[in-house]
């Protein structure tokens, strides 16, 4: 891969974009502090902003780095900061990067997922030089399901008990889009 490091990206509604230590307040508020969010997802829900501002830190801390990729979601209409979308996993040595992101419970429903995640699909492939992009969700939690399949991943199978999440051990649906598919 050519590690490109995040680069502001803009689709039709949305700006792509990195964090700014400003932007805990929106984050902790939108959807960090939500435990309908943080359902289905690694991390626990922020309990205060102080967390929040040390994941946002942290986060910002990593942008010097050109194998870093980590947005958030801008709705262009306002401003609101409404989710995020990043690079959670690359297997450079065979062009491959996993996808992770959420979405504040008031966006839900308006396809503004699909429509982040196959930006940065095509940013992955066109100028980073990945051949794979993949993204696993729970099986319980189909919806995610739909949101790969709209930016135009296949599935690929369910690893049973293969993750962990904030509901405990869970069946891993595993889904993927290679460069070849997008042509």
């Amino acid at each position: 891969m050519i590690n490109q490091g995040t680069k502001t990206l803009e689709t039709k509604r949305l700006i792509l974009r990195r964090y700014t230590i400003e932007d805990a307040e929106q984050m902790y508020l939108n959807w960090a502090s939500d435990p309908a969010v943080t359902h289905f997802l690694t991390w626990p829900t922020h309990k205060s902003i102080d967390v929040t501002k040390r994941v946002v830190n942290d986060w910002v801390s990593h942008y010097r780095e050109l194998n870093y990729y980590n947005w958030g979601i801008e709705l262009k209409e306002n401003g609101a900061l409404i989710g995020n979308i990043a690079v959670v996993g690359l297997e450079e040595e065979i062009d491959a990067a996993e996808i992770g992101y959420c979405l504040g419970k008031a966006w839900w429903g308006q396809e503004i997922m699909p429509e982040a995640l196959d930006r940065v699909i095509d940013f992955l492939f066109d100028e980073a030089g990945a051949n794979r992009v993949c993204a696993h969700h729970d099986e319980n939690n189909p919806k995610s399901g739909r949101v790969m399949e709209k930016a135009g991943m296949k599935q690929e199978g369910i690893m049973r008990a293969a993750a962990k999440n904030n509901q405990g051990i869970c069946n891993k649906v595993c889904w993927a889009v290679l460069k070849s598919d997008r042509k």
